[in-house]
């Protein structure tokens, strides 16, 4: 066994350790327990756990990783995440908190008066949260087949097991309490190498400033400048420069927002506060934790690409030169990479070098998955063996933390809102718990043998999965809190036609997204309706979500009277006289 394997082993089984016995300390014994904590969360304890519980594989492994390869045009990841938490503060998380229920679904089917209102709500959350969980379960499969050296699918149900022993016995309170730990975690694992890194390229150890620093190699040249022309020598686009149609990043950037500030899992954590002024604390402490990460992701991604670059083909050299890495003198962290799959290389002229040019025909790098690059930066710059360890500990804490909150989404759709709400009215409370455990573990095996067949790298994934939350939950709760008019017919046939058109275009394009081994039409641009990509159609599918309840609202029966009033209700602060007609 090797060193780096002897520290990834300890490092990770280390914190393995503290989740279960967070767990255990904090096995939830009662519904309310398993659900949302007891209602008994400080608020800065909830941000981090929040952090913890939306800062995914797709932000830890994959967002660096896209902003690595796309640039400027992945910015829209950054400012569609975390705008969106702005507006789940301000338009949301008070109000939810103030009706004081224990599930999305309760919510909209209390307020549309409607249990078929209630089952759509699920069928979205299902949707949107399953999809989201597949690119978790890539992550987890990622990070050990690499760290571990066991298979991709070994490391996914090694991951399966850990959330299935402290989500099941701990409930919401347990893994409130273990995504504590997790954001500790992962946060430090993200920007101790980060700092290493811009140490060494620009003798800057924030990397926030590092990436808008002078390169300390002597050329005189800022790190974008430079990276700018590395590329560009190589053939490749420039990277600071804008490649997509601003269209499709405006609604990109758009679903992006409206999906975060829609996910069940997210907005769960905020019945989870003592009091609804503890609500919006929470948020504000959540974008704290979550910009520590998102400040760093850009010189993470710049980072990474320009050591990739540096180490594979000379740095500002012409593709034709002697100069690329020999074949048969690949430095270690190539060929680690290379055994898991996902990094490939192909000899076409048969120089015993290897190309890695922007033109298709000669590039001789076939393969480099995205979500590797913030994994593989520590071993590419060399840090020692305990950095490694920790990048690997923080990317399977990043994934396990969102794929717990989301596992226990679902599972409290499905035991609290359809057993208990619909099917069985009259269980006791030791039943329902027992209901909810188990649709978590059906939930886990799921989700695994979805993660087996992701239908790309994890933060596009997720992105979809934003798109399906934006189209569906969102619409119907901010009708819910603002729109006193919107009735249930409106709400249930707002949700459906944006879920559906949304789910529709996605299927179009990634036709085997739901049915692995199979397709209907490439994920090729010059397709796409007005050039918006499957993930950025969320948007559209939200404006036709409004535009249908709207619509049917207004040419049907209002609300009752008590439903009407329980709107203005909600919205009144606490403590302030309740509204009165004049």
């Amino acid at each position: 066994m090797t060193n780096l394997q002897l520290w990834t082993y300890a490092v990770v089984g280390a914190t393995f350790a503290l989740y279960i016995f967070i767990a255990i300390k904090a096995r939830a014994t009662t519904t309310g327990e398993f659900y949302v904590a007891g209602k008994g969360v400080h608020p800065v304890l909830n941000g981090m756990a929040t952090g913890a519980d939306w800062m995914s594989a797709a932000s830890f492994i994959s967002m660096a990783g896209l902003i690595a390869f796309k640039g400027y045009d992945a910015s829209v990841y950054l400012m569609g995440w975390t705008g969106g938490y702005c507006l789940l503060a301000m338009l949301l998380a008070p109000y939810l908190r103030k009706y004081g229920k224990f599930t999305v679904p309760e919510f909209i089917g209390d307020r549309f008066y409607s249990q078929t209102a209630r089952v759509v709500a699920v069928i979205c959350l299902i949707v949107a949260s399953l999809t989201y969980v597949i690119g978790q379960m890539k992550g987890i499969g990622v990070a050990f087949s690499r760290f571990l050296e066991i298979p991709f699918n070994y490391g996914l149900f090694l991951g399966m097991g850990i959330v299935f022993i402290y989500a099941v016995l701990g409930g919401m309170k347990g893994v409130t309490y273990t995504q504590i730990a997790q954001y500790c975690v992962l946060i430090f694992a993200y920007t101790v190498p980060a700092i290493f890194i811009s140490l060494q390229l620009t003798g800057v150890a924030l990397p926030q400033l590092g990436l808008g620093s002078v390169m300390s190699d002597g050329s005189g040249m800022f790190l974008l400048d430079k990276l700018d022309k590395t590329l560009m020598d190589l053939g490749f686009s420039a990277y600071t420069t804008q490649k997509g149609s601003t269209l499709n990043m405006f609604l990109l950037t758009l679903s992006l927002m409206i999906g975060t500030a829609g996910l069940p899992h997210v907005i769960t954590r905020f019945f989870t506060v003592p009091k609804v002024r503890d609500a919006r604390s929470s948020a504000g402490w959540a974008l704290v934790f979550i910009a520590i990460l998102y400040t760093t992701a850009p010189a993470v991604g710049a980072m990474a690409r320009l050591n990739l670059m540096n180490t594979i083909q000379a740095d500002s050299i012409a593709p034709d030169t002697s100069q690329n890495l020999k074949i048969d003198a690949l430095p270690s962290w190539f060929t680690n990479w290379e055994k898991t799959g996902l990094l490939k290389f192909e000899d076409k002229n048969g120089d015993g070098r290897i190309q890695y040019v922007g033109d298709k025909a000669k590039n001789e790098m076939v393969k480099v998955d995205r979500d590797i690059m913030v994994l593989a930066n520590p071993e590419i710059a060399n840090l020692p063996n305990w950095v490694i360890a920790l990048v690997a500990a923080g990317g399977i804490a990043a994934a396990l933390s969102t794929a717990a909150g989301l596992l226990l989404a679902i599972s409290s759709a499905i035991s609290h809102d359809i057993v208990k709400g619909i099917i069985a009215k009259d269980i006791d409370d030791k039943t329902e718990l027992m209901a909810g455990r188990i649709a978590m573990a059906g939930a886990i095996v799921v989700a695994g043998y979805l993660g087996l067949h992701p239908p790309g790298f994890a933060a596009q994934v997720v992105a979809l999965a934003f798109g399906l939350a934006a189209s569906s939950i969102f619409p119907a709760l901010m009708l819910g809190i603002f729109a006193k008019r919107v009735n249930n017919t409106g709400a249930v046939l707002g949700m459906l036609s944006g879920l559906g058109v949304t789910l529709v275009y996605i299927f179009w394009f990634k036709g085997w997204f739901f049915i692995p081994g199979t397709a209907m039409a490439k994920d090729v641009a010059a397709n796409w309706f007005l050039g918006i990509s499957p993930g950025s159609f969320g948007a559209v599918g939200a404006l036709i979500n409004f535009v249908v309840a709207l619509t049917v609202s207004s040419f049907t029966a209002p609300p009752p009277e008590h439903i009407q009033h329980l709107v203005e209700d909600i919205r009144v602060p606490m403590g302030s006289r309740p509204a009165v007609d004049h």
